[in-house]
């Protein structure tokens, strides 16, 4: 269908997770929660172009050199490919973005900071599972 309604908020309580909303040659979109406060994913970047939209909850987006922003419902970051960033929820409630990308979902890269490795297929199922091999990997030296 060229044209598709989505009630965001609906879909991000339903689900309580990263739902793919749209997926084509030339963007993606999706709604993520971070259901509790602290929750919080690892610094890294995409090899893409991308939005995120605040809906609910406060999202504090930090950076390498230390800086940060906060941002809060109706509030939008641009991020330019290759730029690294960690989104944190730094609110009392559920943290519900809405996201998009250039390009499709299969062509983007995780990249981590520490690494400086695509992670993605950690990512595939879902949050990324301690294991005996993410200890390993994520202990690796990056590269000079």
């Amino acid at each position: 269908m060229a044209v598709e309604i989505f009630d965001l908020l609906k879909i991000a309580h339903e689900e309580g997770k990263r739902t793919r909303i749209f997926n084509t040659e030339r963007l993606h979109a999706w709604v993520h929660v971070y259901p509790k406060t602290g929750d919080k994913d690892d610094m890294h970047c995409h090899n893409a172009d991308q939005t995120f939209c605040v809906l609910e909850g406060e999202c504090t987006m930090h950076f390498p050199d230390g800086g940060k922003a906060v941002l809060r419902p109706g509030m939008v970051a641009t991020i330019q490919g290759g730029s690294f960033y960690q989104l944190e929820n730094t609110g009392k409630i559920p943290m519900v973005l809405m996201g998009n990308r250039s390009g499709p979902q299969d062509a983007i890269k995780h990249i981590n900071y520490e690494t400086r490795k695509d992670i993605k297929h950690y990512f595939q199922n879902g949050p990324l599972p301690v294991t005996e091999e993410t200890k390993e990997f994520f202990h690796e030296k990056k590269p000079d």
